[in-house]
């Protein structure tokens, strides 16, 4: 499905850095990249560890998502050269949805990921971003090795990118978008429809 941000791999991994870094040593401090990713691992496995019902932890995760994960960058970045021929309107709106598909598939992968381990590794330049080496283990599956992309373009370091098995998921994702939009007869309200379908299933399927 193309509303899966690279068929839901970006958000499993987010989910993965949630319940994974609860083994990792905490940080003091989030100004090296490694830090910072082991510090928002450990605000997320906190609140997903709660006692907290699905609807609270969504709201407790969502601050964090907006001050760790740069979700405009993100989505900017899946939608590509289409960026540039959207509307104002069309942006605004789907930088909203965006964040809402963000949180919805993050919040709902989360009880997939029990009893993983995640460990950091080494850091490396990336352009002008940092990728953080990491590896999640995960019971009765092979080992999953991956890269963190951190940016501190905004002034503060941020997740711009996920690496596994050396595919970008942004850039999965954004080939994604722009073929369903090719195939949609290239225009982005096609996708804004659809991100919003996805959206109102979604709720539709939460409130049963």
């Amino acid at each position: 499905m193309i509303i899966s941000l690279g068929r839901r791999r970006l958000f499993s991994a987010l989910a993965a850095l949630a319940l994974g870094v609860t083994f990792s040593r905490p940080a003091a401090a989030a100004e090296k990249p490694a830090d910072f990713v082991r510090q928002l691992g450990s605000q997320l496995v906190a609140i997903v560890n709660s006692n907290l019902s699905p609807a609270e932890k969504k709201q407790k995760v969502l601050p964090l998502l907006q001050q760790d994960v740069d979700v405009d960058a993100i989505a900017r970045f899946c939608l590509g050269r289409y960026w540039n021929v959207a509307t104002d309107a069309q942006k605004t709106r789907y930088l909203g949805l965006f964040h809402q598909v963000l949180v919805n598939a993050i919040t709902d992968k989360l009880g997939d990921y029990r009893g993983v381990s995640f460990t950091i590794g080494a850091t490396s330049p990336v352009g002008e971003d940092k990728a953080v080496d990491a590896i999640l283990m995960r019971p009765g599956q092979p080992d999953a090795n991956m890269q963190w992309v951190v940016s501190s373009a905004s002034g503060a370091p941020k997740v711009v990118d996920v690496v596994g098995e050396g595919a970008s998921l942004r850039l999965t994702q954004r080939q994604d978008y722009a073929s369903y939009i090719s195939r949609s007869g290239g225009t982005v309200e096609a996708l804004l429809n659809a991100l919003q379908r996805q959206i109102d299933k979604h709720n539709t399927v939460a409130g049963h």
